[in-house]
């Protein structure tokens, strides 16, 4: 089986011109900006300031081109994953660190869980193979090892890890995804560092009340080996 470490190691910034980075970056920015999926490639050009040929020369299509900047924003996380998977802390002061990073990697990239969603069923099933593995293959892995570490150690009650990936990305996705609709519903501002800190906290509790296998034993448990880590 291909774990988090292996998907780590074979995850390097690959060898992207500059054109190719300029597009890749407009193409994030104006997710993000719109609050959507739906960009142009003319949208494209003029955001990186790029000619937008160069789709075509570096990506084949425009689906290409956002199936590789989710590649790229996953190296990145599964990079993180190993890093923490292999810390001397804690199964418990691990996960609450992947749950920091987690909300971390959805307030730097809010389009991320819709563009998986995209490419996963309305792209090509080549799209779909690609994200399953170098993406929710890999994150189920890791959520698998961490778990298990958790109940071996004692400190968590048994729990399905699909249901566990479920419940962590939708509800980091949804604090996101759905911020104009809560804003409009219940006066939400933007999504501030704050909010995603007091968000943090709010799901650790959440989440922790539900695994802890002594609920009890929640005040401070795991912290001992958190000093010195920053894990994004």
């Amino acid at each position: 089986m291909t774990t988090v470490l292996d998907v780590a190691a074979s995850s390097r910034p690959g060898g992207k011109t500059g054109a190719a980075e300029k597009l890749l970056a407009a193409a994030g920015a104006l997710m993000i900006e719109r609050n959507s999926l739906d960009i142009s490639l003319s949208d494209i050009a003029e955001k990186s300031g790029v000619n937008s040929a160069l789709v075509k020369y570096h990506f084949g299509n425009k689906d290409g081109l956002l199936l590789a900047l989710l590649e790229q924003n996953a190296a990145a996380e599964m990079r993180q994953l190993a890093y923490l998977l292999a810390q001397p802390v804690s199964p418990t002061a691990k996960l609450r660190l992947h749950i920091a990073g987690i909300v971390k990697a959805y307030h730097r990239c809010p389009y991320m869980n819709r563009l998986i969603h995209y490419l996963l069923h309305e792209s090509s099933p080549e799209a779909a193979d690609e994200v399953s593995k170098f993406f929710v293959a890999p994150l189920l892995d890791f959520h698998r090892q961490l778990l298990a570490e958790g109940i071996e150690a004692g400190e968590l009650r048994p729990i399905d890890p699909v249901f566990f990936y479920t419940a962590l990305i939708g509800a980091c996705d949804h604090l996101f995804a759905g911020r104009y609709a809560m804003s409009r519903a219940a006066g939400i501002g933007p999504i501030t560092e704050e909010v995603c800190r007091q968000y943090t906290s709010f799901l650790e509790s959440m989440i922790f009340k539900g695994l802890l296998a002594n609920a009890a034993s929640d005040s401070g448990l795991g912290f001992a080996g958190l000093q010195g880590l920053n894990v994004g």
